[in-house]
């Protein structure tokens, strides 16, 4: 049984950092929505930490003190203090906290009557960015990166009654951090995605994958691993529509690798079709719904189930703006992702990080394919020793959820990042190591320094042939004047590979006027231009496969200072910041429907 377990045998603050700086948060069971678990989402109590003081021995809020007689004590209480709601973010809960960056704890208490012969787990979908979580007045430890799940054990702590979980919720931008200081989107910090208790039995199933294999798509592979290594223990596998029930025996490695022969109806945007599945071992179940498809490039063209698609795209951050706050229910994933469906997309890039499951499996259900991507972003410290073990683990805790959702078809490494010997070797090594955890997705990064000679643009980032196709982010008539009449702007592929027009738009303030020939006034007419002269270069790129305007709706930003026009708000959505849309909007859906 492994345990990730620090205990207070050091007094002091700076020692223990040093000491929970190397604890991280043990890797999730995936789809945990699937498994027998409680829910502790509702109202936690807080006490907010500005100086962030709270993990030293003085201080101690994870030891919940109450006052022991006349003469003590104690300067925090979270009896006395404010609620948040879980998940959610504290930003856009509390007024005050709008811009706060430091620490709040979370306390959660609950009842339990502890099972003979189970196990109990403490599942995160995400923290912001660091968590440090203690139960019992035990120290679990610490996950670091905001986007991703982590789990703890509780099994040996549980009591019968009332038991109590404190969280440390720190979202303090930070030079190793990933992303790093500096980026272009609100920095929401809390217990910002669901919490659960996981029940199993003694022996249960962490880990499964079921899919196509990507030769043969008469064959459905995959494998199933247990706990422990665990011989000869009956695993079952079924799939009713598909008349499937496997009974298959573990390795001496408690895990069964199986290929089976099926005739699935494959998984298409028009036709987005999932099967019930059930895997059963030594008491425990989880239920899926899986869909099959292949993905894969041949030439410069993207094969869905071998057939030539292009990607109607948009790109969506995990933000509601009319809430002013992090998105992470499935009703707020319906309203994000029942714009780009109204926008005709197939298609959606999930910047710049992993967003929440029940955005990815209603994406599922609706036909959209989903780019996902780590927050390996602009200002990335390439030359840190530890960057590449962070950038990793982040990785596989993207890849090792979404595995069997068949809507993913891309995992992308990284967004618009500077060339150099570090960074080059960096997301070659993320992108082999992509490939080694899946070969049934494309592997791709985000570029924005493609080389203008001329009326031509050329790919010169050597990192690009290590991809299955080029990502290019262009603001061609915003950010950089045309090189020429769009109409006659050349792409050249020098690695003969798809491109993806990852990011092209520009800032308009909804329903502000102004002349198509000015951007100064950061007007709907300016855009709309952008967006215009945009489709007529499409139109001259033999090997474009996909385009994904930024962004869908306008998102907060704290960076974005005009006092008229930005406010605290990029600006280059399709939709405003109340959802009403844009000129540029109408463009773009006219491309989508093949009415340009």
């Amino acid at each position: 049984m492994k345990r990730t377990i620090i205990f207070f045998a050091i007094i002091g603050s700076s020692i223990l950092l040093s000491f929970m700086e190397k604890a991280n948060g043990q890797t999730a069971m995936n789809n945990v929505y699937g498994r027998h678990v409680i829910n502790l989402n509702g109202n936690w109590k807080v006490v907010i930490d500005p100086f962030d003081i709270g993990l030293g021995e003085w201080s101690a809020i994870y030891k919940d003190r109450k006052p022991k007689g006349k003469t003590d004590f104690v300067e925090y209480s979270f009896d006395l203090g404010p609620a948040l709601s879980v998940p959610g973010d504290f930003n856009s809960q509390l007024p005050e906290m709008t811009y706060y960056e430091s620490s709040v704890w979370y306390k959660r208490t609950f009842l339990y009557d502890p099972h003979e012969n189970n196990r109990l787990f403490l599942h995160f979908g995400a923290v912001n960015y660091l968590a440090d979580v203690f139960f019992n007045g035990h120290n679990l430890g610490r996950h670091e990166g905001g986007f991703t799940p982590f789990q703890f054990e509780l099994t040996d702590y549980v009591t019968e009654g009332e038991n109590v979980v404190i969280v440390r919720a720190n979202n303090a931008r930070r030079k190793d951090g990933i992303p790093g200081i500096g980026f272009d989107w609100f920095n929401y910090g809390g217990i910002t995605r669901d919490v659960h208790l996981i029940e199993t039995p003694m022996t249960f199933i962490t880990d499964y994958s079921v899919q196509l294999d990507k030769k043969d798509i008469r064959q459905i592979t995959g494998f199933i691993q247990l706990n422990r290594t665990l011989p000869d223990q009956e695993i079952i596998l079924r799939i009713p529509e598909l008349k499937i029930d496997l009974k298959l025996l573990t390795n001496a490695g408690g895990t069964i690798r199986f290929s089976h022969t099926s005739g699935p109806q494959l998984w298409t945007p028009e036709n987005p079709r999932l099967y019930a599945v059930q895997l059963i071992a030594a008491g425990d179940t989880v239920h899926d719904n899986i869909g099959f498809r292949t993905i894969e490039t041949r030439g410069t063209d993207i094969l869905l189930n071998g057939k030539p698609i292009f990607l109607k795209g948009v790109n969506i951050h995990e933000e509601i703006p009319q809430r002013k706050a992090r998105a992470y229910s499935e009703a707020d994933a319906r309203v994000l992702l029942g714009w780009a469906s109204d926008l005709g997309c197939n298609f959606v890039r999930l910047a710049h990080y992993p967003h929440n499951e029940h955005t990815i499996k209603l994406a599922e259900k609706m036909g959209l394919m989903v780019w996902e991507e780590i927050p390996v972003y602009q200002g990335i410290d390439f030359t840190d020793p530890q960057m590449k073990m962070k950038t990793e683990r982040m990785l596989e805790e993207m890849m090792n959820r979404d595995k069997n959702r068949c809507n993913v078809i891309i995992w992308s490494v990284a967004n618009e990042t500077s060339p150099s010997a570090a960074r080059d070797k960096s997301l070659i090594e993320l992108a082999e190591k992509a490939r080694s955890l899946d070969n049934s997705r494309l592997i791709t990064a985000a570029f924005n320094n493609v080389k203008f000679h001329g009326h031509k643009i050329s790919f010169t980032d050597t990192v690009m042939k290590h991809m299955d196709l080029v990502s290019v982010n262009e603001y061609l008539g915003w950010y950089k004047a045309w090189p020429d009449d769009p109409g006659n702007v050349i792409w050249e592929n020098t690695f003969s590979k798809p491109l993806i027009i990852s990011e092209f738009g520009g800032e308009a303030v909804f329903n502000n006027a102004g002349t198509p020939d000015s951007a100064s006034t950061w007007s709907e007419d300016y855009v709309e231009k952008i967006y215009t002269d945009q489709i007529r270069m499409f139109q001259n790129i033999p090997f474009l496969r996909g385009t994904c305007p930024w962004i869908l709706a306008d998102f907060r930003s704290p960076g974005r200072m005009h006092p008229v026009y930005q406010q605290g708000w990029n600006r280059k959505g399709l939709l405003s910041d109340r959802g009403e849309r844009k000129k540029a909007w109408y463009i773009m859906r006219s491309y989508y429907r093949n009415d340009f």
